[in-house]
């Protein structure tokens, strides 16, 4: 049996329906989201894909579900704000903030597994009519972008690269192919169709670590200056907080975090696949460039991975991987976040 299996058994009812190699559900404009009203013993969503929030006294709550009267917060962000990793719904971050660090008002679950910072704010924008009053909200996110600008720019785009986006565009070019096979043949005026030429991507280089933190932040900052727009019209206070990554907060990861993240290395390795982003420098640079950003805009920043950094011991097992939290990281994590951002 795998060190992964053994000191997560969690994680295989996510990779059933919540990672890449689960049952993708492809959504208008969202590219993708959850499965819809999915129930096992780790993780549960309601009818519309959010994951459900337990809070005090057994009282729980969801976007898609019947809502509290009372104003709300709200946990946004990718998969790590989703709670990939937590053993039950119980243990996400927006669970342990409403029903021990911060209970003051409960706290809606708006992660989206893999999503980047365009399918963020989207996913909010999509949804925002079903809330009642949001008093809070705290975009836990960061990380995504800067992964995805490593991308070529024939896939970035505008707004950014987005994950699965090669099965996307390996399907359209498909059906652009047989589009054109269909209508081959005599043109208008009875000469025969020459077939379009198609630009070839030459375009594969990964870029410098400077420019995709340039790219990672310039997206970042963009979507964040719509949230705090519509924040501002809503009346909430919008605070952006920097994700953890194992390898921002420590050099060294606890002993079962060295078991996990070498087996997984075997299936894909990490520092191959993001290369310098994922050292403490490319953190140090990106979070400068992020603050400076929300600096201008008066948006509300926290980098809490020096924050962790500095509560945690050597021995003290946080991540079943390079991003997401153990049921003890998530609730870390929570706390800390209510410490540092004064949440009642």
């Amino acid at each position: 049996m795998s060190q992964r299996t053994t000191l997560t058994p969690q994680m295989s009812q996510y990779a059933e329906r919540f990672d890449d190699r689960g049952d993708i559900r492809w959504m208008p404009y969202l590219m993708y989201f959850h499965a819809a009203g999915h129930r096992s013993d780790v993780v549960n969503t309601d009818r519309l894909g959010f994951r459900i929030s337990h809070g005090p006294d057994g009282r729980t709550a969801s976007v898609g579900c019947p809502l509290p009267e009372s104003p709300v917060r709200l946990l946004a962000g990718s998969s790590t704000a989703f709670g990939i990793g937590a053993s039950t719904d119980a243990d996400t971050l927006p669970s342990a903030l409403w029903s021990k660090h911060a209970p003051s008002l409960p706290w809606l679950n708006f992660g989206g597994r893999s999503h980047n910072s365009t399918q963020e704010l989207l996913l909010f924008i999509l949804y925002r009519h079903l809330l009642p009053q949001v008093d809070e909200i705290v975009l836990f996110s960061g990380f995504n972008n800067l992964g995805l600008s490593r991308l070529p720019a024939s896939v970035r785009g505008d707004s950014g690269a987005f994950f699965n986006c090669n099965d996307f565009y390996g399907q359209m070019e498909e059906l652009r192919s047989r589009h054109r096979k269909a209508s081959a043949g005599r043109g208008l005026f009875g000469g025969r169709r020459k077939e379009a030429a198609h630009p070839v991507d030459t375009d594969t280089q990964v870029p410098e670590l400077a420019e995709q933190i340039g790219l990672a932040s310039e997206l970042t900052l963009r979507h964040l200056d719509s949230w705090r727009l519509v924040a501002q019209g809503m009346g909430a206070k919008l605070t952006f907080v920097l994700q953890p990554l194992a390898t921002w907060v420590r050099e060294t990861p606890a002993p079962q975090e060295k078991l996990i993240f070498e087996e997984l290395d075997q299936i894909s390795n990490f520092g191959e696949v993001y290369g310098d982003i994922s050292s403490m420098s490319a953190r140090e640079t990106y979070s400068k460039e992020l603050q400076a950003g929300c600096e201008r805009m008066g948006v509300r920043y926290l980098d809490i991975n020096p924050v962790v950094a500095d509560a945690v011991g050597k021995d003290d097992w946080l991540f079943v991987d390079r991003i997401h939290f153990t049921d003890e990281g998530h609730d870390l994590v929570a706390g800390l976040l209510a410490k540092e951002l004064g949440l009642s």
